[in-house]
């Protein structure tokens, strides 16, 4: 069984979508989408320094577009289940046809904007906690004022809240944990902090018209499969403002029986997850057209 992964923001590289610009028709496919979100993906994908593909306004639609780009490049896949990280859940969407690619991205990029502005209001960030037990270290955060916005299992957990904060967490880490590590984001994103975008998001959101999902949908919300396609939308809505729990995805993996998972571009960040989380578990990133081979020989086994 073979679930299709989609990551999340801070997964970006300057430069990484130029090879797959060089598949056919994909400059076009990209230069349309465009065209209709307003946002040059090219040149943020190929052109742009690692500061300018950070502002959150830009990483999200870029994901997206890359998620959909590769996953087109495969040809006919038909998983047993799809999931995304975070923005990589709207890509998720597309994936299981709750959205078409367009509307994927209109959603996305006005997401990205909302989010941003968001972020604007006060200095906030999120930084991975490397080691330690959530049970431990999830009430040191909430004492320190901090979220655990990102519940990743494998042993890592996002906490996110202002710079203080995260300072403070710098010199104070809780019992266990290795490593805190700053991640590349502009916002303190799946926390109070962004109350302000689900207001925006759910008035782009009544703009469309959602389909159910064709495949199992997995959310971030709490690991269950979602069925219906308002229900999807309406979960993406307030997930901006929620933490994200990877951990209880990769449980209901595991209770659907998967056998293989394949993390779209710019892959790397969940396969990384599922290694250390799902043993036995084949895994594959798709980093680069050169990919693609193996990844229809997985598909081939395992879809």
């Amino acid at each position: 069984m073979l679930v299709l992964v989609a990551p999340g923001q801070g997964a970006q590289t300057p430069g990484f979508l130029t090879p797959w610009l060089d598949l056919p028709g994909a400059a076009d496919r990209v230069a349309a989408w465009s065209d209709a979100i307003g946002l040059d993906l090219a040149h943020y994908g190929t052109q742009a320094d690692a500061d300018a593909i950070r502002d959150t306004a830009v990483a999200q639609p870029l994901l997206v577009a890359a998620g959909l780009l590769s996953a087109s490049a495969l040809g006919e896949v038909v998983p047993g289940a799809v999931a995304g990280h975070s923005v990589g859940e709207i890509t998720a969407a597309a994936f299981a046809g709750v959205l078409d690619d367009t509307a994927a991205l209109t959603l996305v990029r006005k997401r990205g904007l909302a989010m941003a502005e968001a972020a604007a209001i006060t200095e906030t960030g999120m930084s991975a906690l490397l080691g330690g037990d959530p049970e431990v270290t999830v009430p040191h955060l909430e004492k320190l004022g901090l979220t655990a916005a990102n519940v990743n299992g494998a042993g890592q957990i996002v906490a996110a809240g202002t710079l203080e904060q995260l300072a403070a967490l710098e010199a104070d880490k809780p019992e266990g944990v290795r490593r805190v590590v700053a991640l590349k984001v502009a916002g303190a994103f799946h926390t109070r902090h962004m109350a302000p975008a689900v207001e925006t998001l759910a008035a782009a959101a009544k703009e469309l018209a959602p389909a159910d999902p064709k495949v199992t949908y997995v959310s971030n919300r709490d690991g269950q499969a979602v069925a219906a396609g308002a229900e999807v939308l309406d979960r993406l809505v307030g997930q901006v403002a929620n933490p994200v729990r990877w951990d209880l995805c990769m449980e209901t993996f595991k209770e659907l029986g998967v056998t293989a998972l394949l993390e779209v571009c710019p892959g790397g960040t969940l396969t990384g997850l599922a290694k250390r989380a799902l043993p036995g578990v084949a895994t594959l990133a798709l980093k680069t057209p050169d990919d693609l081979d193996a990844a229809r020989e997985l598909i081939a086994e395992h879809a």
